[in-house]
């Protein structure tokens, strides 16, 4: 007979990245760093985009759009895991797990899109750098702009409404930190199998088709390098897709190790704490990495921060 649905019980626990009382207070405090950095970061490459002029095109444009996306990525996950922290509660309602759940999905997809986007941006501006401005006009930016943020939201949804339709019968334990969907859905007490082959589905399709676009894009933009003569030319090329570059071999690198691992191992709270390289330490770096490898975003730092001491 099938379960009855999940307003028998009255949510999940989260147990967390360790069980050790004496680690709780460490992780509270290095997690709290790390989100006031990873806001910080991200807010500050947002208003220097804004504040400078010289910024208002496609490349720092998406970049904003990107802060913005890393911003609420970390916010998804990493409040709740510190007010859990804080007064030693590892409880979320199933209310709160699926609204959780949703949004993490959300921005994680936007941020792959965005950086899909970014990667064909960098092809234009390289393989087509004398039809740049007529190709990637503010009117396509947008639209792609939308298109990433519908396809994240659709994406979203539609896994969200696979859990929705299960039934959990009980108090279940999370091994994670947050409600990751994967181990919410090996909780159900009903038949979960075509939710996995669905979830499976989903996950090739959303995460495959964008990072054949990144592929593709880099592919003729490495082609397009080679082909240029001096040394200097392939150097400047190079240098305005290097960060970009950084942050998709960041995201993806350790996105597929964690789903790797947690293919290969049984032990679930491995899989959790390596999942924090790609939840809270990419989103973290981010910043540093367009910063520290952009003259223009460095220049305009230092401009926005003088501006903000002498109006003081």
């Amino acid at each position: 007979m099938e379960q009855e649905n999940h307003t028998q019980f009255s949510g999940f626990l989260l147990l967390g990245l360790s069980d050790e009382a004496e680690l709780q207070p460490l992780l509270f405090w290095l997690f709290l760093s790390m989100y006031l950095i990873t806001i910080a970061g991200n807010l500050l490459i947002i208003l220097t985009t804004i504040y400078d002029s010289h910024l208002h095109t496609p490349m720092y444009f998406f970049l904003s759009n990107l802060s913005f996306s890393d911003i609420c990525f970390t916010s998804t996950t990493i409040p709740k895991m510190l007010l859990n922290l804080y007064i030693q509660n590892k409880g979320i309602t199933y209310e709160g797990c699926l609204t959780q759940l949703y949004f993490f999905i959300l921005f994680a997809e936007l941020d792959i899109f965005l950086l899909s986007v970014m990667a064909y941006d960098r092809f234009v501006a390289i393989c087509h750098p004398l039809r740049y401005t007529t190709k990637m006009t503010p009117q396509l930016c947008g639209l792609l702009l939308l298109a990433s943020w519908i396809l994240s939201v659709l994406d979203s949804l539609l896994r969200s409404l696979l859990v929705l339709r299960l039934s959990f019968c009980t108090d279940l334990e999370i091994p994670h930190f947050f409600c990751e969907i994967n181990q919410v859905i090996q909780l159900a007490c009903s038949d979960n199998l075509l939710s996995i082959i669905e979830m499976c589905f989903a996950t090739v399709l959303m995460g495959i088709i964008p990072l054949s676009g990144i592929v593709v894009s880099y592919s003729r933009i490495v082609s397009s390098i080679l082909r240029i003569t001096s040394a200097r030319g392939k150097y400047k090329a190079f240098s305005t897709c290097g960060s970009h570059l950084s942050v998709v071999c960041l995201f993806y690198g350790t996105g597929l190790g964690v789903y790797l691992s947690s293919a290969t191992t049984q032990n679930s709270r491995t899989s959790a704490i390596a999942s924090v390289m790609y939840t809270v330490v990419t989103p973290m770096l981010n910043p540093f990495i367009y910063s520290l490898r952009n003259k223009d975003i460095k220049g305009a730092l230092e401009s926005l921060v003088t501006t903000l001491a002498f109006s003081e």
